[in-house]
């Protein structure tokens, strides 16, 4: 099997597990009997405790001899968190438990993508096209377990993300290439924090994170609640996963076709950058008014501006902005910042807002897409991106 298509299959196994803890994630744990706030720290607490978890994995991973070994140990600590998790009752210790599945699997995406991008200059093939792949099992997940649901327990949930992660583990150490973490001797575990040090200390790389990280952020509120608030305006679970689905295809279709068109037309990521914080004003504005059904179509299709357009582009602008040899650091720090701190903070805010204010906590969205955009602008101003 090519190497593109092995990081495919690695892709639809670790998006078709986020495919379903995603949008459903806040669903099992309401049945759980928690309440909003404490589903909202829940879901929180593995993403702001990235800003030390995040960094602790890059350079634990960075110690391996090759760049699928961490990835398959990862993939079987999201399976044993996940199942505990389910077969454990009370706040603390379901917590403790999804806190282990969360953070193996959040800490599974960079690692996964700085193997793909090493093959991708190795090999000549596109980063987004198994990326893409993992968006359409994104999709099939979510169509599917929405189905389900309308017909099975809720722990179903938790047994599809277990499962998931056991697969992967078993795929990471069968299928997936040995990819080398350097081409020369491995360096100390002293000096891959330093490397990790100077990124931190640089304005440039500071701006860009947070930038980037702050239009993602912008989909804290949506991810933990937006299949509550529409279960709560009469929309069905299979409506729900069919929603979602709708992004993801944007999605897929931005990354399998716009993707290369721009590529090839010398478009760089910084106005993608910006293109995906303005579609994101729009889109967390509108939703905050509870728009009826024909309406969120098309707002979900904006999923394809403010999540892919921002991720790609984010995924691009760092890359161009690492040192030779801190690829792992530099894409941890960015996922630490997009997919932890700042998205942390939204979801920790989000579960009492939607307590108090129900469906307007998604203009805290808006506010935050807004920061991203100035920050886009200043990076745009002290750096060539």
């Amino acid at each position: 099997m090519i190497p593109d298509r092995r990081m495919a299959f690695q892709y639809v196994l670790l998006f078709g597990a986020t495919g379903v803890s995603l949008p459903f994630a806040g669903l099992w744990l309401r049945g759980q009997g928690f309440s909003g706030a404490e589903i909202g720290g829940l879901l929180a607490a593995p993403m702001l405790a990235r800003i030390v978890t995040g960094p602790a994995i890059a350079v634990w991973a960075d110690g391996f001899a090759r760049r699928r070994s961490p990835i398959a140990i990862l993939g079987l600590a999201a399976s044993l968190g996940y199942a505990g998790a389910g077969l454990t009752e009370g706040v603390l210790a379901q917590g403790l438990l999804w806190f282990v599945g969360a953070t193996a699997m959040a800490g599974l995406i960079p690692l996964t993508d700085v193997l793909t991008l090493a093959l991708a200059r190795r090999h000549g093939f596109d980063f987004a096209g198994p990326r893409g792949w993992g968006s359409a099992a994104f999709v099939a997940a979510n169509v599917l377990m929405g189905a389900v649901l309308t017909r099975a327990s809720i722990d179903w949930i938790v047994v599809w993300i277990a499962a998931a992660g056991a697969l992967m583990a078993l795929a990471a150490a069968l299928l997936l290439p040995a990819e080398p973490v350097s081409d020369g001797p491995r360096t100390a575990g002293r000096e891959r924090f330093a490397g990790l040090a100077r990124l931190t200390a640089d304005p440039t790389f500071v701006t860009a994170i947070l930038a980037i990280g702050a239009v993602q952020a912008t989909h804290g509120f949506y991810y933990g609640f937006s299949a509550i608030a529409w279960k709560a305006q009469g929309l069905d679970e299979t409506t729900t996963g069919l929603l979602w689905a709708m992004s993801v295809v944007v999605e897929i279709a931005f990354m399998w076709w716009f993707e290369p068109w721009r590529r090839r037309r010398g478009i760089g990521p910084w106005p993608m950058l910006m293109l995906g914080g303005a579609a994101a004003v729009v889109r967390w504005t509108a939703l905050a008014f509870l728009p009826p059904l024909w309406l969120l179509w098309p707002l979900q299709a904006l999923h394809a501006l403010t999540f892919a357009a921002t991720y790609l582009a984010g995924v691009q602008i760092i890359e161009s902005l690492a040192p030779p040899g801190g690829h792992t650091a530099a894409q941890t720090l960015n996922s630490v910042m997009a997919a932890g701190v700042l998205i942390g903070l939204a979801t920790l805010a989000a579960g009492p807002l939607y307590d108090s204010v129900g469906a307007l906590g998604y203009l805290s969205m808006t506010a935050t897409a807004l920061a991203g955009l100035a920050l886009g602008w200043r990076l745009r101003r002290i750096a060539r991106v």
